[in-house]
């Protein structure tokens, strides 16, 4: 799309990559109104989230769990600038399939607070995530639990089912992150190719669990 076209199609009030990522989350839950966490102050103005929210789906497909997605690593509203790029600002969403933990209540708002510390990450560092990268969490990435969890890594993929999205500002990849276990860890950290063994390892949870979804109770 040129700059001539986005500005004839869109206009200033217009959330143009908020609404592309809506489209692709209503291919999979339809009309679900989803369970949406803003910060209270928005980044741009001085808030300490860089996420403008994260939206939690139930999600019934291969078995009963939260799915969630951020707003805010692509660009959300309306900007001429950004028309036609090849990557709509970072590139990509997080993306995270939790199976219910009892702890957690309605909602696993520790997640929301995991998304947005790797979103401060990445606009500090500016370094950006990408498929197949991971981050030791150097304990559970749950924190503050009564239960023992050794998932104590995370591991990204393309989610199965978001996948990668084209929008007027570039491409958007749904990256989902997926914990791993301390032994797959080990595995990664000893192996000679980090980015083959991570490859290895999620193949292998993907063959019996398609959608990658994290069980905080598998060890």
């Amino acid at each position: 799309m040129t700059q001539k076209e986005y500005k004839s199609t869109f206009d200033e009030d217009d959330a143009v990559g908020w609404h592309e990522i809506d489209k692709a989350v209503e291919s999979l839950y339809g009309k679900q109104e989803p369970r949406h966490y803003a910060p209270p102050l928005h980044y741009m103005v001085g808030g300490t989230d860089p996420l403008d929210g994260v939206s939690i789906y139930d999600a019934e497909k291969q078995e009963h769990h939260r799915h969630l997605v951020s707003y805010g690593m692509s660009e959300l509203y309306y900007n001429e600038e950004a028309a036609g790029g090849e990557f709509s600002k970072w590139g990509f969403e997080f993306t995270f399939r939790l199976k219910p933990f009892a702890e957690d209540g309605n909602d696993p708002t520790w997640v929301v607070n995991l998304m947005n510390n790797l979103a401060r990450y990445v606009i500090k560092s500016g370094k950006w995530f990408e498929e197949y990268h991971v981050i030791p969490a150097n304990g559970p990435i749950r924190l503050n639990s009564k239960t023992e969890i050794d998932i104590v890594g995370i591991a990204f993929v393309l989610d199965p089912e978001l996948g990668k999205i084209q929008t007027p500002h570039g491409e958007v990849a749904f990256l989902q992150m997926v914990g791993l276990t301390s032994k797959e860890m080990d595995r990664i950290k000893t192996s000679d190719s980090v980015y083959d063994e991570v490859k290895n390892v999620l193949e292998e949870i993907k063959a019996i669990n398609p959608l990658m979804i994290t069980d905080l109770t598998r060890r």
